[in-house]
């Protein structure tokens, strides 16, 4: 275990977020290593900001002396004006997930790419990547498709409730993967589409305590598609568990949770955290949130 003199004081911005993990799997991880780590969430809908205030709430940090920011629903594309700094990767996105504030400055960083990814290569190994279907295009959106292709998804089809925010988005990542399909598709077409899919993902708030339900109906698995969720809060979302039930191999969004925030911990802190050891402190801080939670 290392020590410094030095203390972090990191925010989470987004809409309701107050029971998030990410801050005690943070601070956890930063008393393994002897660092001074304060993480507080600033929900959007406790302190009734919209969304778009998101600039005037990282303004207000960095006067009050915090060294970073992760970002999260609805905040991902909205903050993307207010940088002054982008990473390509986060650039060809278009959407930030982390803010570190260096020098006054705000410098936007994506780490649900690599998050996402490093779930889906240990979880699903050797899974079929011929034809995904992902339902959602939105700030988590763009990360997942990217991580996607980068595994070797070889035809995504991208739908959204906005089909707009779709072709925008298969036509960016066409763009960054010109030898793979990638194409937008209509809601209508989803039925069809899963059907015929090795996997289908879920990168929608559809799931969330505050947004209970399904992003589709699940009876259209049939067990030979794999499915993954980003939602963790619960992480046995309803998809999940009608996938779970149909035969489907899953990946639940615990693991892209783990994944952004050992990223966003060695950007902020510049100090390798223990991957395994965050995941393992993760299922134990869901475990007693569980507990704890009101039995209806």
């Amino acid at each position: 275990m290392s020590t410094t003199s030095e203390s972090y004081l990191v925010g989470l911005i987004g809409g309701g977020i107050t029971a998030s993990l990410t801050p005690p799997m943070h601070e956890g991880e930063a008393r393994r290593h002897g660092l001074h780590y304060l993480y507080r969430p600033v929900d959007l809908e406790v302190i009734g900001r919209p969304g778009t205030d998101v600039g005037a709430l990282l303004n207000a940090g960095r006067d009050l002396g915090f060294n970073a920011f992760n970002i999260t629903h609805p905040c991902k594309q909205l903050v993307l004006e207010h940088l002054d700094e982008i990473t390509p990767d986060a650039a060809a996105l278009q959407a930030v997930n982390t803010v570190l504030v260096r020098e006054g400055r705000f410098i936007g960083h994506n780490t649900d790419v690599s998050g996402f990814a490093a779930g889906f290569t240990t979880v699903l190994p050797g899974a079929a990547t011929d034809r995904v279907v992902q339902v959602g295009t939105g700030g988590a959106g763009s990360a997942v498709a990217s991580a996607l292709l980068s595994c070797g998804v070889q035809a995504l089809h991208l739908i959204d409730v906005d089909p707009d925010r779709a072709l925008q988005r298969a036509t960016a990542m066409a763009e960054l993967f010109p030898d793979r399909q990638v194409e937008a598709a209509a809601p209508q077409a989803l039925p069809e589409l899963i059907r015929a899919a090795d996997g289908v993902v879920n990168t929608t708030p559809v799931g969330m305590h505050h947004h209970p339900g399904t992003p589709f109906d699940p009876q259209l698995l049939d067990g030979h598609q794999w499915v993954a969720d980003v939602v963790y809060l619960p992480v046995d979302t309803e998809l999940v568990v009608a996938a779970r039930a149909a035969g489907c191999q899953v990946l639940d969004g615990g693991h892209m949770a783990v994944g952004q925030a050992v990223d966003a911990f060695r950007l902020i802190t510049g100090v390798e955290p223990d991957r395994a050891r965050m995941r393992e402190h993760f299922l134990q801080l869901l475990a007693a949130q569980q507990a704890a939670a009101p039995r209806r």
